[in-house]
């Protein structure tokens, strides 16, 4: 029997292409408007997808907010509308766990999972910019290693305040207590970072926890998403590194005495859909055309440590250093070397792929081609489904449900219709 893909919109802005906002007609002045966020979620439910996810950050970059819109509304405050503007789709929200209090991360997200039946998700995130920590009382993010290991603290403590509230601890009796305080389980954490009591002050939740996702591709992130993670969104631009990738996560989940089956990796996918493969590359080309091109050249030049500014749009990418020799930030870099080596992409080319994902897989193409290589993927065990990014909003979600997804329907890949309420239900994982 074919595997079952899953499939999560990762709503950003008017599209996750750093472009979409000048394209007329965008809906880039929408973003304050609820009504908005509820439409891409009701595109994403009409289509059956898992979730809705909303990534968060804790700093306004002057210099990315001149580029394009970053961050507007913050991400619980808008899944708790969407969970009264839906009824089926999973609503998934990033935490960072180096600024968060844990007791008042699980009391958000045990409220959004009541307020939704059981369709709650959090995405646990260390943080990445010395900005954010200047919004939080720190003249600097801590060490790597310091915020994973807070990281660790933060999910055993969120884990087991939502253990700490049983729902048989509330007998009601009307001759007696509202709550059987012998059932609650104050759980009296004091560690390297955090010291809570409990218990936690909202009941367990239809789902017994949130559904808990990560995006570890660091040594420390990958043992993080091994150990706790139910759901990983992973950066892989190709086939090779995302077989890779899966198949050390679910080494590492192993060894930590988990089922890796229990754990969907779903990589990052930017998808161009038309009628025609001359048509779909024609979007991303028309799309890549309204970049600044001064500003996608200076972004490159930080990324490879070379000046480009005199680089030819239209000629071939330039000979590189090869990764050893690289100085600077080594992942990004990697993914630059291997865009070029399997695309041989114009320099203008490689500007778009960077622009529309910052190196996440790339399809562009018919529906039926779009969904062979989502088969190709996911068949291979490189994913277990893709955590779609579309280069435009709403546009591209229209595409990705009202043509990608029939396809894959047609084809025995996705479903029909949700055959559960709850996101743990969608994802296939157990209430707990």
């Amino acid at each position: 029997m074919p595997r079952h893909v899953r499939l999560n919109l990762f709503a950003h802005a008017v599209g996750h292409h750093s472009a979409a906002w000048r394209v007329p007609g965008s809906g880039v002045d929408r973003l304050g408007d609820i009504a908005y966020w509820e439409s891409l979620a009701r595109t994403a439910e009409r289509g059956k997808l898992d979730a809705i996810f909303l990534a968060d950050g804790q700093s306004l970059s002057i210099d990315a907010a001149r580029r394009g819109p970053v961050w507007h509304l913050e991400p619980i405050t808008v899944l708790t509308a969407i969970a009264r503007a839906t009824e089926r789709v999973g609503l998934v929200t990033t935490v960072s766990s180096t600024f968060w209090d844990p007791f008042h991360a699980a009391r958000l997200l045990a409220s959004l999972d009541h307020i939704s039946r059981g369709r709650a998700g959090i995405n646990v995130v260390t943080s990445m910019t010395d900005e954010e920590a200047r919004n939080h009382s720190m003249p600097a993010l801590p060490g790597h290693d310091e915020r994973y290991a807070t990281a660790h603290e933060f999910i055993e403590i969120v884990q087991g305040l939502w253990d700490s509230w049983p729902l048989e601890a509330i007998t009601a009796d009307p001759r007696g207590a509202y709550v059987d305080a012998s059932r609650l389980r104050p759980i009296d954490h004091r560690g390297a970072s955090f010291e809570v009591a409990g218990p936690l002050n909202v009941p367990r939740t239809p789902q017994g926890r949130p559904v808990l996702f990560q995006a570890g591709a660091s040594e420390p992130g990958r043992d993080l998403a091994a150990r706790y993670a139910e759901g990983i969104y992973a950066v892989a631009w190709d086939l090779e590194s995302a077989l890779a990738y899966r198949a050390d996560i679910r080494s590492r989940a192993g060894a930590a005495g988990r089922d890796p089956d229990g754990i969907a990796v779903m990589p990052g996918l930017v998808t161009y859909l038309a009628s025609s493969e001359a048509e779909a590359r024609r979007k991303q080309r028309e799309l890549n055309e309204r970049l600044p091109v001064a500003d996608a050249l200076q972004q490159l030049s930080s990324f490879v440590g070379t000046d480009t500014s005199g680089w030819d749009l239209d000629a071939p990418v330039p000979p590189l250093p090869p990764l050893e020799e690289f100085t600077g930030p080594k992942g990004r870099y990697a993914t630059v070397l291997r865009i070029i080596e399997s695309r041989r992409p114009t320099v203008r080319e490689l500007l778009g792929y960077l622009a529309a994902g910052g190196g996440h897989a790339t399809f562009v193409g018919t529906p039926e081609s779009v969904a062979d290589e989502i088969e190709r993927w996911v068949d291979a065990g490189a994913a277990d489904g893709f955590n779609l990014m579309p280069p435009t909003l709403p546009g591209g979600i229209d595409d990705i449900v009202d043509h990608l997804v029939p396809v894959l329907q047609a084809r025995g890949r996705f479903r029909r219709e949700y055959d559960t309420t709850t996101l743990r239900g969608h994802l296939g994982l157990p209430t707990v």
